[in-house]
């Protein structure tokens, strides 16, 4: 069955802004964390087969540095969507003063 997720929430039921519901950070975030396990794994095989160590061994850590990539590349691209979306935030909240002053400073030329 299919898990929905519920937008966080304060007391008001004011929806609170979320990596997770932004339109373009979650596509971002999965795409690094498939880059991170990616590279890791590709790095740390490359690395344990050149210096000799047996295959089994070199996929191992492989596999272990691929899970590390993943995890480190989830929390990275998190932080960073995490100040990006409350950057976007305070550039609406912005955008919406100043059209208000110029509706307001019109109403006002209009009276006059």
């Amino acid at each position: 069955m299919a898990e929905t997720k519920t937008p966080a929430k304060r007391s008001d039921d004011a929806v609170l802004p979320s990596v997770a519901r932004h339109p373009r950070a979650g596509a971002q975030v999965a795409r690094a964390k498939a880059w991170g396990g990616l590279g890791g794994f590709l790095l740390v095989a490359a690395v344990s087969l050149r210096a000799g160590a047996p295959l089994p061994d070199a996929l191992l850590r492989a596999l272990m540095a691929g899970a590390f990539g993943y995890v480190a590349a989830w929390a990275c691209a998190v932080a960073v969507w995490r100040h990006l979306v409350v950057a976007e935030l305070r550039a609406v909240r912005r955008h919406r003063a100043e059209a208000a002053a110029r509706r307001a400073a019109a109403a006002r030329r209009a009276d006059a």
